[in-house]
């Protein structure tokens, strides 16, 4: 069976979501061998981002990730979700402090609500990416660079940081059943 290739390449929402989760659900039909995901995406946000990571940890194929240019904000971690992870040599990864926008007035409860959730997902964050680079030779200060201090790393610092096990170029194959989600 061929492998599945799902080229992200958009922003990280509850249209992308859905669509990642139908793509990856048909290649788990189709007995696909594998799953590719090739990410290119400034991010998006939280909850489909999590939502996106669950559904990929769950798929019973195996899955690789794979950085296209840039992966940044939740887009890491979608793309630590896969077992396999990967980028070009002339890629980037952003860490950088969330931030929401907000819609009309908020009362007192609303605002405590919504700061709880903010701490949770930075929470979260900060666990899946210790999670996911356990043993690297350099720790990532995810929680520094989430309130205050962005970080920006390179192929060869995601080597030692375990986001990825190698710098590489996308699989391009004739084989593979290929789709696309942009927005």
């Amino acid at each position: 069976m061929p492998v599945h290739v799902i080229n992200f390449t958009g922003p990280i929402n509850a249209s992308t979501c859905g669509q990642l989760i139908e793509k990856a659900s048909t290649a788990v039909q189709q007995s696909a061998s594998g799953l590719i995901v090739n990410i290119a995406t400034m991010g998006g946000e939280c909850s489909y981002g999590f939502t996106m990571y669950n559904f990929l940890l769950s798929l019973p194929i195996s899955v690789h990730t794979h950085n296209l240019g840039t992966v940044e904000s939740m887009g890491n971690i979608v793309f630590l979700a896969g077992q396999r992870r990967t980028a070009c040599v002339h890629s980037k990864f952003l860490f950088h402090p969330f931030h929401w926008h907000l819609q009309g007035s908020v009362d007192h409860s609303r605002m405590s609500e919504y700061a709880m959730s903010l701490d949770y997902d930075l929470q979260l964050y900060a666990r899946i990416v210790a999670e996911r680079t356990e043993g690297a030779e350099e720790k990532l200060e995810t929680e520094k660079y989430l309130i205050a201090a962005p970080r920006i790393i390179d192929p060869p610092q995601a080597l030692a940081c375990r986001l990825i096990q190698a710098i590489e170029s996308p699989l391009v194959d004739a084989q593979s059943v290929t789709c696309s989600i942009h927005s």
